[in-house]
This record gives C-alpha cells, structure tokens and sequence, in this order.
C-alpha cells in the first residue's frame, strides 16, 4: 500500500534537454578536436577524448537520472523508482534562504544521520549529512516541498 504524496517535484523538459544537450554538445566538441588536432602531442589528444567520453557519459546520466520526479509523503522523501532519500524524521532542518548553498531554485536538507554519498545530476545530490534538491526542477515545486518539509518538521518538534 502507498502512501499519499504530498508534494512533487518534477524535471522541467526544456532544462532537461538542455542540459543533457550541452554535455552531448561538449562531447561531440572535444572528441573532434582530439581527432582533428594538428598536434603531435598524443597524451593531449587522449585526454581530450577521455573527457568527451566522460561528457558523453554524463549526458546519459542526467538523461537517465532526470526522467524520475521526488516525492514527499506522510513518512519520507523518495523518487518515482521507490529510491528512498531520506526519511522526515531524519532531517534536522531545511535551508532554503537566497545566500544558502543549495542547487539552482532548490533546497538543502541537513540530516541527523548520514546517508550515503548519491548524485542524480540536475536534481539532487546527497554528501552525508545533506541533501540538496533542486537544479533543472520547477522553482515552484521545490518552494512547496521545502515549506512542507519545514512545516512537517515543526509539527513533528
């Protein structure tokens, strides 16, 4: 049985495609140029053609990454997949000010316990004992997740 969402937050298309557009753009860009060099310098080449490829990668990784939504039920954070990020009780407080470090349009949540490190590019990331949420996601739905996280929380205190 599931239980009911409270919020959602979901990728914006456009930034979406934008971003993995601009990976696939710097991919196609830098393996080019290590194929078309004129340089004698073979390890420059290479290098260039790593970092295309780990561009290239990191396209398919947003692309992958992005295509869940983040929910907000009664009990905990989690994506579409059921990927739990954390649960309400574990979260300490919510930082959404203008001068906070968190992703573009986003949150940061500071956790009692730590989780472990995770990334899913463009929209959210965990180092521990923080989770930020945002990046390609609607401002909106971010701001409504972050008052009801804060409002759970103040409840639940």
């Amino acid at each position: 049985m599931s239980e009911e969402v409270l919020a959602c937050v979901e990728p914006s298309k456009a930034r979406r495609w934008f971003g993995v557009g601009c990976f696939v753009v710097l991919a196609f860009i830098l393996v080019l140029i290590a194929i078309n060099a004129p340089s004698r310098n073979l390890w420059a080449s290479g290098f260039l053609a790593v970092v295309g490829l780990c561009a290239l990668w990191m396209a398919w990784k947003m692309y992958h990454e992005t295509a869940v939504d983040i929910e907000l039920t009664e009990t905990e954070l989690k994506d579409t997949r059921g990927h739990r990020l954390t649960a309400l009780s574990n979260i300490a407080r919510v930082e959404k000010g203008m001068f906070a470090f968190k992703p573009t349009g986003g949150f940061i949540l500071h956790l009692k316990q730590p989780i472990p490190r995770k990334w899913a590019p463009g929209l959210w990331w965990s180092t521990g004992r923080k989770i930020g949420v945002g990046g390609i996601t609607h401002r909106h739905q971010t701001k409504l997740m972050a008052e009801l996280i804060d409002a759970k929380k103040d409840v639940r205190d």
